[in-house]
C-alpha cells in the first residue's frame, strides 16, 4: 500500500471541495494506505498584498511539505486546493525527492482567477480563448476587486511561464469530461488528465418520494440559477419547493408556494432527498461536478437540471431525469409539470437514478479509479527519476571525457 500525503487549503465557507477531500483521505484510510494530512485554513488570510505574494510561491509551505514527504516516506502527494496559502511552490517542495504528484481539479482556477468561467450572469471563457488572465483583471473577476485578481492572474501567468502547469504534476483528475475538454483548451497536456468524479459515502440509502414536493440544494448565488428558480416558481405556486442553503442571494423575496429553509445539516438534507419528488438544479455556470446531483442519485431523486457544461454527462434525460434550457424559466416549469403529472415515468427515473449511483458514484468504485491513477502518476514519477539519473550519468561521464 501506498504511503499517501492529501493537501488542501479550506476555504472560509465549507463547500463540496471540503467534503469531497476529507471523504477521499478516510476511503484511502479504510483501504489500508497510509494517510497523512496536510491543511490550511483561509480564516488566517491577513495582508492581501502578503497573500498575493503567498499565492506565487509560499516559502513556508515548500519547507513544511518538503521536510513532511521526507520524514514519513510519502510515496505519492495528493493535491486538492492550493489556493491561497499552500501555493505552487508545493508541487516543487515533493516532487525534489522523486514524489509523485496528483492534483484534483475541483475549479477551473487555474484557467480563470474567478474559478468559475461566469462574468456578468453568464459563462464566460475569454481567459481560455486569449491563454491569459489578463481579461480578468479588466473585469475584476475575483472579488470585485482588480488587485486582488491581478494576483491571481499573476500566480497563473508566473508560472504558466516556468511550465508549472504541464511539468510539474503527473497526473490531473478533472471532475467530468466536459472540464477535461476545457483544461486542454486552456493548455494542460492531454495525456496528464484523467476523469474521475466524486462519490457518495456513507450511502443514504433510496428514498420512497412521497413527500410531494421539489427541492433545491445549493448557495444561493446568481450563477446557480436562483433567478431562474425563482421566476419559475411565480407560475408554480400549487408544486411546493423547499429552497435549503444561504448565500448572497438569501434575501430575496420568494413566490408563494416556496419555503426557504436556510443552512441544514447534511443528514438532513439527505432526509429532504429521499421525500422529495424532484430536485431542481438550474445552475447558468459550468459546474463542474456537483456533489448535490450525486447525493440525489444515491437517495433515488431523479434531478430536473440546466442543459449546461457537464451536467448533461451525470443527468440523462427522461432517464435520471429531465434537462431544460439554462436561464430558461418557461422551459424549467414545463419540466417541472411534466415530472409532477407522470409518476409513474417518475418513479422508474427513481430507481434508474439509484442504479447510476450504484454504478458510478460509490466509494468501491472511486476507488478503483483513483487507484488507477495513483498507479499512473507513480509510474511517471518513476520515468522521471530514471530520466534525471541519466541525465546525471551523463553528466559524469562527460566530466571524465
Amino acid at each position: 500500500m501506498h504511503r499517501i500525503l492529501s493537501v488542501h487549503n479550506h476555504y472560509r465557507q465549507p463547500g463540496g471541495e471540503d467534503q469531497a477531500f476529507s471523504a477521499e483521505a478516510s476511503m484511502l484510510g479504510d483501504n489500508g494506505h497510509a494517510v497523512s494530512l496536510y491543511e490550511e485554513q483561509n480564516d488566517r488570510i491577513g495582508n492581501g498584498l502578503l497573500t498575493g505574494v503567498s499565492a506565487v510561491w509560499n516559502q513556508n509551505s515548500y519547507r513544511k511539505l518538503g521536510a513532511l514527504v521526507r520524514r514519513n516516506n510519502i510515496a505519492l502527494v495528493h493535491f486538492h486546493n492550493t489556493f491561497p496559502l499552500v501555493s505552487p511552490s508545493a508541487y516543487y517542495a515533493v516532487r525534489k525527492p522523486g514524489v509523485a504528484v496528483v492534483q484534483t481539479l475541483h475549479n477551473y482556477r487555474l484557467l480563470c482567477p474567478g474559478a468559475t468561467l461566469y462574468r456578468s450572469g453568464a459563462v464566460c471563457e475569454e481567459c481560455i480563448e486569449r491563454r491569459s488572465p489578463v481579461p480578468a483583471v479588466a473585469h475584476r473577476c475575483y472579488r470585485g476587486s482588480r488587485l486582488a485578481t491581478a494576483a491571481i492572474a499573476t500566480m497563473l501567468s508566473a508560472h504558466r511561464a516556468a511550465g508549472t502547469w504541464s511539468r510539474a504534476v503527473d497526473i490531473y483528475i478533472a471532475l467530468s469530461e466536459f472540464a477535461r475538454s476545457k483544461f486542454i483548451q486552456g493548455g494542460i497536456p492531454t495525456d496528464r488528465i484523467a476523469v474521475k468524479p466524486n462519490f457518495v459515502t456513507p450511502d443514504p440509502g433510496i428514498g420512497e418520494g412521497t413527500g410531494d414536493y421539489a427541492l433545491f440544494v445549493g448557495r444561493l448565488a446568481p450563477e446557480k440559477g436562483i433567478e431562474t428558480l425563482a421566476r419559475a416558481w411565480q407560475n408554480l405556486q400549487d408544486i411546493p419547493l423547499k429552497v435549503v442553503g444561504d448565500g448572497p442571494m438569501s434575501g430575496g423575496d420568494w413566490p408563494p408556494g416556496t419555503t426557504w429553509m436556510g443552512y441544514q445539516p447534511r443528514d438532513r438534507v439527505l432526509a429532504l432527498m429521499r421525500a422529495a419528488r424532484v430536485l431542481v438544479f438550474p445552475s447558468i455556470w459550468y459546474e463542474c461536478a456537483p456533489m448535490t446531483i450525486l447525493e440525489a442519485f444515491a437517495c433515488g431523486l431523479p434531478v430536473i437540471a440546466s442543459d449546461l457544461g457537464s451536467l448533461p454527462e451525470f443527468v440523462t434525460d427522461h432517464r435520471t431525469g429531465l434537462l431544460f434550457r439554462p436561464g430558461d424559466p418557461a422551459d424549467l416549469v414545463s419540466k417541472v409539470r411534466w415530472a409532477f403529472q407522470h409518476s409513474e415515468q417518475l418513479r422508474e427515473m427513481r430507481f434508474e437514478a439509484r442504479r447510476e449511483y450504484e454504478d458510478k458514484y460509490t466509494a468501491e468504485r472511486n476507488y478503483r479509479m483513483l487507484s488507477a491513477i495513483y498507479d499512473l502518476a507513480i509510474d511517471s514519477a518513476r520515468v522521471r527519476r530514471r530520466a534525471k539519473s541519466g541525465d546525471r550519468l551523463a553528466q559524469v561521464s562527460n566530466v571524465r571525457m
